[in-house]
């Protein structure tokens, strides 16, 4: 007969999928795929309708993708069908100056053929990328992506998480993901607070036709109110992420194209030759959110949701993609040890092997913002010596190179290139 004094223990509930995830962007989908080719079921909830992120025209977004970045796409069955709309990334030049003057002296060049591996990096465009994650989504038996819904609810015991959607309609997992953005509401509902701070820069965003061809050389231009990446598509094409101060952002934005381009090319140069708009303007503010938490009872953190960093690097997707690996590995690897994938102990794995990665990346960009953009001589002079010291050293100059490349620190085997 049972004690009436002794409490229950109540049996674990059944799921609707082992993983749900929030955030239907590129990590969530990434996550899915790489959970499901393991051997879970994953819910993927997306704030888009499928319609959105399917959409085929060009935008101007694109992303650089490390060689590490481009091998976990490879080994979760992506790469094959974005390949052919790659750019490689065969050459890294990084000058400091000022708009209409040209660069300094000293600079950073790096050139793919200094290490074995091959180009440093890809550009992709982001709706190949998109439609490519949809695709290989829809196809996977252990996928269920429900578009167009949103989280209002999240709650945790101790054998699981469930969400309330806004349709009413209630999902349970073992485990919850929150790939839904610097403003993620998983952690804000996990009660994850943030760190961090504007920069008063906003991020000018589009990509131009040239006339002469850029020879896959990537291009990071320092100048006092911030820096001007271009970086090489296929064809005689460049994605821009142009940096100015807030206010002459939005002045920058609110002119025509013709009046925009007259603003560029001063900043720009004439090194491509004649250049155009090609697809549409964006702009994002530029800030540091670093979660003080990167896990949760029953919840963890991707991407953004994690961190959010000065694109002056161009790691934010990169850095979201060593967190899937990361994730991914830590439980699968519980799973097949029979551990309960979703208890703190397996988490704080997760959280041990990205903290410090991630932390490092956010002070070493908010460092160099800093460093670069502004006008005092004496930095100049010193940033300046520094690029051209750095560039005359060859070990030092493949460090950097490897970094770039993202094939240094403790890698997920994903990024190598290994399933799980």
């Amino acid at each position: 007969m049972d004690n009436p004094d002794q409490p229950a223990i109540l049996p674990p509930m059944s799921v609707d999928s082992d993983i749900l995830i929030v955030g239907g962007g590129l990590n969530g989908p990434a996550l899915a795929i790489a959970l499901a080719e393991a051997g879970l079921t994953v819910t993927v909830i997306d704030a888009l309708a499928e319609a959105v992120r399917a959409d085929a025209e060009f935008d101007g977004r694109a992303y650089a993708l490390a060689l590490a970045s481009k091998r976990l796409l490879d080994a979760i069955g992506i790469w094959d069908g974005v390949a052919e709309h790659s750019q490689p990334i065969l050459e890294i030049k990084a000058t400091d100056g000022r708009a209409g003057e040209g660069p300094a002296r000293f600079m950073l060049d790096f050139d793919h053929g200094e290490i074995e591996e091959g180009p440093m990096g890809y550009m992709l465009e982001d709706r190949y990328l998109r439609r490519a994650f949809l695709a290989a989504m829809d196809a996977h038996p252990r996928i269920t992506h429900r578009a167009g819904e949103t989280v209002v609810a999240q709650e945790v015991d101790a054998f699981g998480a469930e969400v309330t959607l806004a349709s009413g309609q209630s999902l349970r997992g073992t485990l919850l993901v929150g790939c839904d953005g610097r403003g993620s509401g998983t952690a804000k509902r996990a009660g994850i607070r943030r760190t961090g701070w504007d920069y008063g820069q906003t991020a000018l965003v589009c990509a131009i036709a040239h006339e002469k061809p850029h020879h896959g050389i990537a291009h990071q231009f320092f100048m006092p109110p911030g820096p001007l990446a271009i970086l090489p598509l296929p064809g005689n094409r460049c994605s821009i992420v142009w940096s100015e101060r807030r206010a002459t952002a939005a002045t920058i934005q609110a002119l025509d194209d013709a009046g925009y381009l007259s603003a560029l090319r001063p900043r720009f140069g004439d090194f491509l030759g004649a250049i155009s708009l090609a697809g549409e303007r964006f702009t994002y503010p530029l800030n540091l959110t670093l979660a003080n938490a990167f896990v949760a009872p029953r919840v963890a953190l991707v991407g953004d949701a994690a961190h959010g960093v000065h694109p002056i690097a161009g790691q934010g997707l990169n850095l979201g993609l060593r967190d899937v690996g990361a994730l991914a590995e830590v439980l699968v690897a519980a799973r097949r040890r029979g551990e309960d994938f979703g208890a703190a102990d397996v988490l704080e794995r997760y959280q041990r092997w990205r903290r410090f990665d991630t932390t490092a990346m956010a002070v070493g960009t908010d460092a160099i913002n800093t460093l670069f953009s502004n006008d005092n001589p004496i930095l100049r002079l010193g940033r300046d010596l520094g690029m051209g010291a750095v560039n005359a050293v060859p070990a030092l100059r493949r460090r950097f190179i490897r970094e770039a490349a993202g094939l240094t620190g403790d890698l997920p085997a994903l990024m190598k290139g290994r399933p799980l």
